[in-house]
């Protein structure tokens, strides 16, 4: 089995925000960046199919130089190759186009990425990739098998789960429950030391139009002074939450 994982460039969640050039450009200085948690669910899942049934696990992003850091880790995690399309990811639909023809130039049985990334969530790119490639597709996916050409995920639906039997090639969107939290693997020094000599390929872009464009990023309004109130002075909670608050 030929395994793609798609692998977002993502700033870590305790990283400090903040936009540039009136507010249309986010601003790397100072931020860490990490490989997205939805796609290290998935990377993991793939690391168990190369392990129990020697699959061959690639990762690939579509980014600058600057993602590479962020494949090597993928890498020193258990990854055979890693690719980097030599582009921006600035736009969900371009994202899709450009590994939509990694896969048809690997042909890759099963495609594992997130449900979405966590620094603009749009959510868009798993969806779009599998009609592009005319795959099946399995979202807010949380376990998955695989037996030959077969395949049998869960995924999560409002108001609980369900269990769908497809077939490959298949694009999953998955998330936390693909895999244990406990079994996320952190790179060990013999992995780091392996990673640098496992091919990272950089392929250039094919040509496509962005469907969307960024005109502005607003942070989230401040929060509030916190009003305290005496445990004996109920009447002014009441008030409080009636008449400020507004939740009664």
């Amino acid at each position: 089995m030929n395994i793609l994982v798609c692998i977002s460039h993502v700033p870590d969640t305790t990283s400090k925000i903040n936009f540039t050039d009136g507010d249309s450009k986010f601003d790397t200085n100072g931020v860490q960046f990490v490989i997205n948690p939805n796609d290290e669910f998935g990377l993991t899942r793939a690391m168990w199919f190369k392990e129990k049934q020697g699959a061959n696990v690639t990762v690939v992003n579509v980014g600058g130089a600057e993602t590479e850091p962020t494949l090597r880790k993928a890498l020193a995690i258990g990854a055979d190759a890693a690719i980097r399309v030599n582009t921006p990811a600035t736009d969900g639909f371009s994202v899709a186009k450009q590994l939509a023809k990694v896969v048809e130039d690997g042909g890759y049985d099963l495609i594992i990425a997130g449900r979405e990334s966590i620094d603009y969530n749009g959510g868009m790119v798993p969806g779009m990739l599998a009609g592009l490639i005319d795959a099946n597709f399995v979202n807010n996916c949380i376990a998955l098998e695989v037996d030959g050409t077969s395949a049998t995920a869960t995924r999560e639906i409002d108001g609980g789960k369900e269990t769908v039997a497809t077939a490959l090639p298949l694009v999953v969107g998955g998330q936390k429950g693909l895999v244990e939290e406990s079994d996320l693997k952190i790179p060990n020094m013999r992995g780091i030391m392996m990673a640098r000599k496992k091919p990272l390929n950089v392929v250039e872009p094919v040509g496509t139009d962005a469907g969307t464009n960024s005109v502005s990023f607003e942070k989230p309004a401040p929060k509030g002074a916190v009003k305290l109130v005496s445990p004996d002075n109920l009447d002014e909670l009441v008030n409080l939450l009636h008449n400020e608050a507004k939740v009664i």
